[in-house]
């Protein structure tokens, strides 16, 4: 069996790491379009909640309501995210 020159082997790593930044980008691929898919889930399933307790009609009513919630909410974010979960749950019916 003849060694293989030096460039040989630096042709073969070069191939391995174009398979490697291919493999890379691939996986980067995935890891994104998963994020954007539980993005995706989220919003919908905040609108449909909004859109449920609050009987919206349309985006007007809910920038509209959004601007009148936003200054409460900055105000207490801490003490709402302190509720529990469950007890929160039971009150919306979910």
């Amino acid at each position: 069996m003849a060694r293989r020159t030096e460039e040989e082997r630096l042709i073969d790593l070069e191939e391995k790491i174009k398979k490697m930044q291919f493999e890379k980008q691939r996986l980067a691929n995935q890891v994104r379009q998963k994020e954007r898919k539980e993005r995706t889930r989220r919003l919908i399933q905040v609108g449909g909640l909004i859109e449920k307790h609050f009987e919206i009609k349309g985006e007007e009513e809910v920038i509209k309501l959004i601007v009148s919630f936003k200054e409460s909410v900055e105000k207490n974010k801490e003490k709402i995210l302190s509720l529990d979960i469950d007890q929160a749950r039971k009150i919306l019916k979910i």
